[in-house]
């Protein structure tokens, strides 16, 4: 529908209507002193070739990854999106409709649901999968209190310092309502030690949280602390990115009860930081306590396949006592996407990614290591991304001096890690071209240089 302004005509008549004789009467409940009373100082109005140009100029402010080279990781990473994602996803069927609220409402989205949902089963070894939730961050929480519905009584959350600091935020933010209690294990050598496992573990806690590679890119010892905690009668939460499960085992293999993921990788753009796409699969005995919704196959009275809702555990749905979440509008759009994307690479396209991604982090994490002014201070083997730390300590230079280059070189860490403030989490996708971590390299150098003779 076209926006079209009142005219006088129309605001008196409106007011006759309503039995006023100005507009002012319609504010004479506001004091006087809270009033404006003077115009806004606004420029005036722009025709739309000024404004268009405005609003561009505005845009070219921003540096995103399609201007510049990124190595921008934690969470959020540039991988490479098939041009067929766009046209299937684009399709007005898809991008216009909403998310269905009858079983019978939608077949095609339905359809979609129940095939997304089934290679995320075949992707992480779990047994069932909900249609989606809104982002990595709410999956893990909504994994959390699956954990705590399960085990009543138990209060203890025991999640490593590893975990993705935007995880461990939202899970604080949630169980400090809930009488829940989150416990932060220390790292070393930017991973968990066996022991830290051990000692953190019994059966006061309901859950671990293990993040596989983890936030620094480290593996972790996933598979022992998963033994640890079923032998303590806990559960396992599974924090696993989609693109590195083409190489590491699936996270059912190694111990996990309840898999979560971000799904921005899986064919979604980076969007400066969203909407993206939250994963969650988990074992057939928690299928009553998963949120969201649960698309499944079945036959229509003629003998047709066919797909309903066999699962809506929201409060609209049911009996708000009973509900499990209150997870409204999922991310279908980008569950799409994620399903086309996993479509078309298969398991050998996606094994063929995660190599890749290994093999470039390692030849870039070797060749900054051969530079005087930083270091590799993990040594733990790691995947698609790396901790550089600058012995001159100026990581804040170091970005905005790249960035002048257009290399958006990672990501500080100060912010979450404060006794890791003279490092940078870089990220290595299988876009990055040898000639573009050379260039990193080369820039890296002539920092180096001036750091040197400024020093």
């Amino acid at each position: 529908m076209p926006y079209r302004f009142t005219t006088q005509e129309d605001q008196q008549s409106m007011l006759r209507a309503i039995g006023a004789s100005t507009i002012d009467e319609l504010f004479q409940s506001v004091p006087e002193h809270l009033k404006l009373n003077r115009p806004l100082q606004v420029p005036d109005g722009l025709s739309e070739i000024e404004l268009t140009t405005w609003m561009q100029d505005l845009a070219n402010k921003n540096a995103g990854a399609s201007s510049s080279t990124c190595f921008l990781g934690g969470g959020a990473y540039d991988h490479f999106v098939p041009a067929v994602v766009d046209a299937i996803a684009s399709r007005g069927e898809f991008f216009t409709s909403y998310t269905p609220y009858q079983p019978e409402v939608s077949q095609g989205n339905l359809q979609v649901m129940f095939e997304y949902e089934t290679l995320i089963c075949q992707l992480t070894g779990m047994d069932v999968s909900n249609a989606s939730l809104y982002d990595g961050a709410s999956a893990t929480v909504e994994a959390v209190l699956m954990c705590l519905a399960a085990n009543e009584g138990r209060k203890r959350v025991v999640v490593p310092s590893t975990l993705h600091p935007h995880y461990r935020q939202s899970l604080a933010t949630y169980l400090q309502w809930i009488g829940g209690e989150l416990v932060e294990l220390p790292f070393v050598d930017g991973i968990i030690e066996l022991e830290t496992w051990r000692a953190s573990i019994d059966s006061s806690a309901a859950c671990i949280v293990i993040q596989q590679p983890n936030f620094f890119g480290c593996v972790e010892h996933a598979e022992q602390a998963a033994k640890l905690a079923a032998d303590a009668g806990v559960m396992v939460v599974g924090v696993a990115d989609p693109i590195s499960l083409g190489i590491f085992k699936q996270p059912r293999k190694w111990g996990a009860d309840i898999y979560v993921a971000e799904g921005q990788v899986l064919g979604n753009p980076l969007q400066f930081g969203g909407p993206y796409l939250g994963i969650l699969a988990c074992k057939e005995s928690l299928v009553r306590r998963v949120p969201g919704r649960i698309a499944g196959q079945t036959e229509d009275r003629t003998g047709r396949r066919c797909w309903v809702l066999t699962l809506q555990t929201r409060e609209q749905h049911i009996r708000r006592d009973k509900a499990t979440s209150n997870i409204c509008t999922n991310q279908g759009l980008f569950a799409l996407r994620a399903t086309i994307y996993l479509s078309l690479l298969g398991p050998y396209g996606l094994r063929e990614t995660a190599a890749l991604c290994a093999h470039k982090a390692a030849y870039l994490k070797s060749k900054i290591a051969e530079l005087d002014r930083f270091e590799i201070p993990f040594a733990s083997p790691g995947w698609r991304e790396f901790v550089v730390r600058d012995r001159v300590g100026q990581v804040d230079d170091l970005v905005e001096s790249m960035l002048e280059q257009k290399i958006l070189a990672g990501i500080p860490l100060a912010p979450y890690y404060p006794n890791l403030s003279d490092c940078l989490l870089v990220a290595v996708t299988e876009k990055r071209t040898k000639s573009e971590m050379d260039r990193y390299v080369g820039c890296l150098k002539v920092l180096h240089s001036e750091a040197v003779i400024h020093a």
